[in-house]
C-alpha cells in the first residue's frame, strides 16, 4: 500500500525545485519511516540543483540533513520505536560488504546518499534503513540535530582523517555551516589555536565567538598571513571547506613541515601546487575527505548534548516546505551569501 506526502523535488539539473505530492511504497522490514521536523539546506544541494554533482535517478527529493520523529518502524527493527526523536545518517548502506565491514561505509558497493541517490528530507516523511537512524537527545533541538548530520559530521570526519591532535594549529578555510563546527571541533580535539579564513567580515566575527583567530582573506594574502601569525612556521592542519581552486591551493601552501591539508569542498576544477616546495620538501599530506561515518555520530551527538559543540547560533533562518523559499536559499548559496545555515522546518 502506497503512502503519500509532500516533498520538494528536483526534476532536472539547472531547474528549480517543485513541491508536490509524492508516494512511497510499503515500509520495508528493516526500515524506519521518519516524520521530518527539520531538514538543513546545504551548499551541496545548490551544487546538485546546478548540475555540478550528479543526482540520480531523477526526479528526486533533495535534502540530506534530517531530524524528526519515528512514525513507524519496520517489523524487524528492535532498537527504535514510534515516537523516538531521531537524526538521520545520510548514507543508506548494506552493512555487509567489505567496505561496510571495515568501517568505510561511505564506499558501500550498494550505498546510496539520501537527497542525491535516493529520496531525501525536503519532505514531510522519509524512509531509511534503521542502521542509519540515531536517537536524538531531548537537549538537542531538531534544527540543530538536522544540520549536525552533515556540516558537523563531515567536519568531525575531516579532523579525524588529518589526525588532528592536541597542541596543534588548525586553519579552517570557509566559516559557513561546516566551518563553525570545524572551529569548535578542532578546539574539542585540543588545538592550540584555530584560524578562521574567510572573506566575509560577518562570518569572521561570528567565528571569533568560538575562540577562532580571524584571517580576512579579502584584505591580505591568506597564506602570508597564516605564516605571519605562526611565526613563519605555517599550520599543522588545514581544512578546505569551500570548494574553490584558490582556497585549496592556499590550504596546501600554508602548511608547516609535516602538515596535513584536508580537502572537503566540492569542485569540478583543478588546482596547482608546486610538488617540491609545497609537498615533498615539507613531507606534507593532501587528504581527500568523503562524507563521514555512522560510527562517528555517537561522539558528535554527545558533544552536542554536553555543549562542547554549540549549534544554537548557527541556524540563522528557517523556511517552510515551500518551493519558492527553498529555491531562494539555494540561489544565495550558489552566490556564497551571508547566511550561516537555513533549515526547512515542517
Amino acid at each position: 500500500m502506497s503512502f503519500e506526502f509532500r516533498a520538494a523535488v528536483l526534476h532536472a539539473p539547472r531547474t528549480p525545485l517543485t513541491v508536490e505530492t509524492v508516494s512511497a511504497g510499503p515500509l520495508k522490514r528493516n526500515d524506519v519511516r521518519v516524520r521530518v521536523k527539520a531538514a538543513g539546506i546545504c551548499h551541496s544541494d545548490a551544487h546538485y540543483r546546478a548540475g555540478k554533482s550528479r543526482v540520480h535517478p531523477l526526479p528526486l527529493t533533495l535534502g540530506h540533513e534530517v531530524a524528526g520523529v519515528v512514525e513507524r518502524a519496520g517489523a524487524e527493527v528492535k532498537r527504535l520505536k514510534a515516537g523516538d526523536r531521531v537524526c538521520v545518517h545520510y548514507l543508506a548502506t548494506c552493512g555487509d560488504c567489505a567496505y561496510c565491514n571495515e568501517g568505510s561505509e561511505q564506499f558501500c558497493t550498494t550505498g546510496e546518499m539520501i537527497g542525491k541517490y535516493r529520496d531525501g528530507g525536503y519532505a514531510e516523511f522519509i524512509c531509511v534503513p534503521a542502521r542509519s537512524v540515531f536517537v536524538l537527545p531531548e537537549e538537542i533541538p531538531f534544527d540543530q540535530g538536522a544540520i549536525m548530520m552533515c556540516s558537523s559530521a563531515t567536519s568531525l570526519h575531516a579532523l579525524k582523517k588529518v589526525r588532528s591532535a592536541a597542541g596543534e594549529t588548525v586553519a579552517v578555510f570557509g566559516v559557513g555551516g561546516l566551518g563553525i563546527s570545524a572551529v569548535q571541533l578542532a578546539r574539542a580535539f585540543g588545538a592550540k589555536e584555530v584560524f578562521a579564513v574567510d572573506i566575509k567580515a560577518s562570518k569572521l566575527e561570528f567565528a571569533k565567538q568560538f575562540g577562532a583567530t580571524p584571517v580576512d582573506a579579502s584584505k591580505a594574502d591568506a597564506v602570508a598571513e597564516l605564516k605571519r601569525l605562526t611565526g613563519g612556521r605555517g599550520v599543522d592542519v588545514a581544512l578546505e571547506l569551500i570548494g574553490l581552486p584558490q582556497t585549496m591551493q592556499q590550504a596546501v601552501r600554508c602548511l608547516a613541515i609535516k602538515g596535513r591539508a584536508a580537502l572537503v569542498g566540492i569542485t569540478e576544477k583543478n588546482f596547482e601546487v608546486s610538488p617540491y616546495a609545497d609537498v615533498l620538501n615539507k613531507e606534507a599530506e593532501i587528504i581527500g575527505v568523503s562524507d563521514h561515518l555512522a560510527s562517528e555520530l555517537p561522539l558528535l551527538i554527545e558533544w552536542a548534548r554536553s555543549g562542547k559543540l554549540d549549534l544554537s547560533k548557527v541556524v540563522t533562518r528557517t523556511v517552510p516546505l515551500d518551493a519558492g523559499a527553498i529555491n531562494e536559499v539555494l540561489d544565495g548559496l550558489e552566490k556564497f551569501g551571508e547566511a550561516m545555515r537555513t533549515v526547512v522546518r515542517m
